[in-house]
C-alpha cells in the first residue's frame, strides 16, 4: 500500500518474530516521544530501561513504561556496567552527547536508534558509524522527514519519470519566529559550544531530504551564505529592558517570552511550555507554576538569566554564531542543482515547502496546505493533485506521522534482523552528515567547496 494512500488506519507492522525491547537514552522531548511506540503497540515493543540524570524526567518515562527502580538509572555510563538489557537503545541525549553512549552501547551489542544530528563533528560521526558497523548492529539515525509521507510521495513522483529529468530542487525551511527565538536563542541551541551550528542542528533534515529526492547522487560543488542578523545587541529597541517580563516595549515584541510561555499557555502543558515547566500536578496549578518557573527562572533544562532575557542583548552565554538565515547552494555530478533555505522569519512553524523543476514538468510540496503534491505537466499544461492523507495509527505523532513511521521501520528491522533500518541507511546518513559540514565550511571560508574532491567529506 502506498503511504499517501487515502486508507485510514495501516497496521502498526507486518507480522514480526517477537517483541523488540528498549531502553531511553535521553528521556527529553524525543526521547519521550518515541517511547511513546510502546505505549501504542505494546505487543509489538516494550520499554525496560531508562537512562536520564533529571530524576522528573526519568520518573516520566519509569511511571508511563512501568519499570522497576533498578532500570531506572542515572546516565547512559550506567547500562554499560551492567549485562545487556535490550534489543536496542534509543539516543536521544543533547547533540554534544551522542558520540559516547552511541559507541559504547553499540560495542554491547545493542542496535541503535540515534536522534540526528548523528554527532557534532565530522570525525565522531564517522567514530559513531565504525564502532557500529564494527559490532554489526543497526544504526538507524532519525531522519524522520523522509518517512514524512508527502516527502516520500514527492520521491516517488520523481523516479516515476512524470517530470523528465530534475533539474532543480529549491526547498525552505522556515522554522518560525517564536520557535526560533525559544530554541535557538534562549534554548539549548542558543550557542554553538554548547550544542553545534544551526544548519547542523535544524536542517541536516533537509539536507538529507535533498540528497535523497536527488537518488543520492554524488554531491561535487557547495557554497554557502548566512547571517545572526536580528538578534544583536545594536538591533535592540529604545526602552528595551533585560528582562522581558520588566521590559517597557515587551508588548511590541514578538519574541517577547510572556508572549511565547504564558500569554498561550494552556490548563495542561504542551511545547515548548512543557520544557520549561514539568510539574503537571502542582497543589496551586499548572499555569502558577509556569509563571513562577519564568519568573524566578527556575527551570529544569535552561540555566539561569536566560529564559526570559532579551533575544537582543548580546550576552555571552546566548546565541554565539547560530544563524537566522542560512543559504546553501548544491551542484550535483549530472549538473543538476539544488537550494537550501532556513529562515527564522516566518509566520509558518517547520511547515516546509519544497519545488521540484524537471525537463517535462514540476512538483511542488507546500507542508502548510496539508499533506499533498502537485504535479504540472508541460506537455498537457495540466495539474493533477496526489493527497496524502494521515492514517488513525500516526495521530498525535510529530513531523506529520513521520516519527510513526520510522518508529515502524526501526521496530520491524531489528525484529527481523535486518541490517538496516528502512529508508535511514548509515551510510547515506553519514553521507549527507558530511555534507552538511561541507555546507558550513563553505559559509565560514566564503569558497566553494568541492566535496567529491576532498577526502574529508567522503564517507
Amino acid at each position: 500500500m502506498d503511504c499517501c494512500s487515502k486508507a485510514k488506519d495501516i497496521p502498526a507492522t507486518t507480522p514480526v518474530h517477537r517483541k523488540v525491547t528498549a531502553v531511553i537514552v535521553g528521556a527529553g522531548n524525543r526521547g519521550k516521544n518515541y517511547a511513546r511506540y510502546a505505549e501504542q503497540f505494546p505487543d509489538l515493543f516494550q520499554v525496560v530501561a531508562v537512562a536520564e540524570p533529571r530524576e522528573h524526567a526519568r520518573s516520566f518515562i519509569q511511571k508511563h513504561h512501568s519499570l522497576p527502580q533498578q532500570h531506572c538509572y542515572p546516565g547512559w555510563e550506567s547500562l554499560t556496567t551492567v549485562e545487556k538489557l535490550a534489543d536496542c537503545a534509543i539516543i536521544a541525549t543533547q547533540d554534544q552527547q551522542h558520540l559516547e553512549p552511541a559507541v559504547m552501547l553499540a560495542k554491547k551489542g545493542y542496535h541503535i536508534l540515534l536522534e540526528k544530528p548523528m554527532a557534532v563533528t565530522e570525525e565522531d560521526c564517522r567514530s559513531i558509524y565504525t564502532a557500529c558497523k564494527n559490532a554489526g548492529v543497526i544504526l538507524a539515525v532519525c531522519h524522520v522527514l523522509r518517512y514524512h509521507p508527502p516527502a516520500k510521495k514527492l520521491k516517488n513522483l520523481i523516479d516515476s519519470g512524470i517530470i523528465g529529468e530534475v533539474v532543480n530542487i529549491n526547498h525552505t525551511e522556515p522554522v518560525g519566529f517564536w520557535h526560533f527565538a525559544h530554541s535557538f536563542v534562549r534554548g539549548n541551541w542558543r550557542n554553538t559550544k554548547m550544542s553545534t551550528f544551526s544548519l547542523l542542528a535544524k536542517c541536516c533534515h533537509d539536507v538529507d531530504l535533498i540528497a535523497y529526492w536527488m537518488g543520492n547522487k554524488q554531491c561535487v560543488k557547495l557554497s554557502s551564505f548566512g547571517s545572526l542578523h536580528h538578534f544583536k545587541k545594536e538591533k535592540k529597541p529604545d526602552g528595551g529592558g533585560m528582562y522581558c517580563l520588566q521590559c517597557e516595549v515587551e508588548a511590541g515584541c514578538p519574541y517577547s517570552a510572556k508572549k511565547i510561555y504564558l500569554d498561550p499557555a494552556p490548563d495542561r502543558p504542551r511545547w515548548p511550555m512543557s520544557v520549561v515547566c514539568d510539574i503537571e500536578d502542582a497543589p496551586e496549578g499548572y499555569m502558577k507554576k509556569l509563571k513562577e518557573a519564568i519568573e524566578n527562572e527556575d527551570t529544569h533544562l535552561l540555566p539561569a538569566d536566560v529564559l526570559h532575557q532579551c533575544v537582543q542583548n548580546g550576552k555571552k552565554n546566548y546565541q554565539a554564531n547560530l544563524l537566522v538565515l542560512q543559504v546553501v547552494n548544491f551542484e550535483f555530478i549530472d549538473g543538476a542543482t539544488a537550494t537550501l533555505t532556513m529562515v527564522a522569519f516566518s509566520e509558518q512553524l517547520c511547515n516546509r515547502k519544497t519545488e521540484v523543476y524537471g525537463t517535462m514538468g514540476q512538483l511542488v510540496w507546500d507542508e502548510s496546505k496539508g499533506q499533498k503534491v502537485t504535479h504540472f505537466d508541460f506537455a498537457s499544461r495540466t495539474s493533477k493533485v496526489h493527497q496524502c492523507e494521515e492514517t488513525n495509527a500516526t495521530a498525535g505523532w510529530g513531523h506529520g506521522g513521520a516519527d510513526f513511521f520510522m518508529m515502524k521501520a526501526f521496530v520491524e528491522a531489528v525484529a527481523r534482523g535486518e541490517s538496516h533500518c528502512g529508508l535511514t541507511d548509515p551510510e547515506v546518513c553519514l553521507e549527507t552528515h558530511l555534507l552538511t559540514f561541507a555546507a558550513e565550511e563553505a559559509r565560514l571560508t566564503g569558497s566553494v567547496v568541492k566535496p567529491s574532491e576532498d577526502p574529508r567529506w567522503k564517507v
